[in-house]
């Protein structure tokens, strides 16, 4: 059985190599040998993926970040970005997720998904840099 202070932080990230200072956060979060890291890109099946070639060098990038810190990256695509964020969470017991806010203000679908997995997932403390 786990202990309950133990912190299993999912960082939620896009394709962009400015996602380096959540994953640091992330990594700054935990306290124990215990404490496991996440870092997870979903990629809607709507949207191309890897589109541009620095596309695939920002993943590389944000990879070997990851590595750094000792965390896994998941890239996973889903006709439902919420659903599947919210399952890894319940998968792997997320007691913390991290994500970015969105850069314009006037774009709201990054907040929508904040609401919704904050819905979903209400014993998750969330983080919003």
């Amino acid at each position: 059985m786990k202990n309950k202070e133990t912190k299993n932080i999912m960082v939620c990230v896009t394709q962009q190599k400015t996602c380096e200072r959540l994953i640091v956060n992330g990594y700054s979060m935990k306290e124990k040998e215990e404490d496991k890291l996440y870092v997870i890109h979903v990629v809607n099946e709507k949207d191309k993926f890897l589109d541009k070639n620095s596309d695939g060098e920002a993943l590389e990038y944000l990879f070997n970040v990851s590595k750094k810190v000792g965390a896994d990256l998941a890239v996973l695509r889903s006709k439902d970005v919420v659903k599947t964020i919210k399952d890894f969470a319940n998968e792997n017991n997320i007691t913390h997720i991290l994500m970015g806010a969105s850069p314009e203000p006037d774009k709201r679908e990054s907040q929508n998904i904040t609401f919704k997995l904050q819905q979903a997932l209400s014993e998750v403390e969330f983080i919003v840099l």
